[in-house]
């Protein structure tokens, strides 16, 4: 356990609440703790380990983690990150604070907070494989393990901005964490967004038709959409970026070497088509 209490998770405990009880939490030697006595430990790493005796209903392996973080080193998804910080600067007051749901190894969350250096960014996620590099992504982000589909550990309004980058959601919970005057900003897919690689590659998951009539539903009764972007380009792959980007993916688990790495399989080039979406709460 770490010796001294991670910095960037001091900036929260006090926006931490008990998952077992929902009391506040606060620092101990290594962990923290609610007043009743619930402890959640500190892994070495640097994250808190909120998840205790929960099973997540998904998470990334460790494969899958090690093929995120070597395809996001690659740059080819920049320009996400770039449009992230552009929308969360517009809605972000000074010392404002960021909570990036389903954070994966916290690259999107480090490439924001590098924009904007009064603010500070709690990650969560239910995979400890990409916690250990969100935990260490960034001097201003602290890192959580928890499941997008129960409760957050949070108090009311603990957040300025919640971000949501290929990740599933919790509305409900997404407007309870978040500040009145705040913005939700969520980065999903279009059909168009790795056509090529879905078109070559046999049993890649495929992208709803309905995605988007399907995100109105569940976002309409507690948010209005603000400004929404689509993020458009081709991009060039190696022959190892183009296996990264699909085992990073659910696809991977559907997927083995042969489904990949068949003559002609893997296009030398793939279609990034996103829309990024900033809400604010009704």
């Amino acid at each position: 356990m770490p010796a001294v209490f991670p910095h960037a998770l001091s900036l929260f405990v006090h926006l931490l609440r008990c998952p077992t009880c929902s009391a506040d939490l606060h620092p101990a030697v290594g962990a923290v703790l609610c007043p009743v006595g619930h402890t959640f430990n500190i892994a070495r790493q640097g994250y808190v380990s909120l998840l205790t005796g929960t099973r997540a209903t998904s998470a990334d392996d460790a494969a899958m983690a090690q093929a995120r973080n070597r395809f996001l080193a690659s740059g080819k998804y920049a320009p996400i990150r770039r449009t992230l910080a552009h929308l969360t600067a517009a809605a972000l007051p000074e010392h404002g604070k960021i909570v990036d749901i389903g954070c994966g190894t916290g690259y999107y969350l480090a490439g924001v907070l590098d924009q904007l250096p009064g603010a500070r960014g709690l990650g969560l996620d239910a995979s400890v494989r990409t916690l250990r590099s969100a935990a260490r992504a960034h001097e201003r982000a602290a890192a959580a393990s928890w499941d997008v589909f129960h409760p957050f550990p949070l108090v009311d309004q603990a957040a300025d901005v919640v971000l949501n980058v290929f990740a599933p959601r919790n509305p409900s919970e997404f407007h309870r964490v978040l500040h009145r005057s705040g913005r939700s900003i969520v980065v999903r897919p279009n059909h168009q967004h790795m056509v090529e690689l879905r078109s070559n590659v046999p049993g890649m998951v495929t992208i709803d038709p309905h995605k988007e009539r399907r995100l109105h539903q569940s976002l309409n009764p507690l948010f209005e959409a603000v400004e929404t972007q689509h993020i458009k380009y081709s991009s060039s792959l190696t022959t190892q970026e183009a296996v990264d980007l699909v085992g990073m993916t659910p696809s991977a688990r559907h997927l083995d070497d042969e489904d990949l790495l068949h003559p002609g399989a893997l296009p030398d080039r793939v279609t990034v088509s996103v829309l990024v979406t900033a809400y604010r709460p009704r």
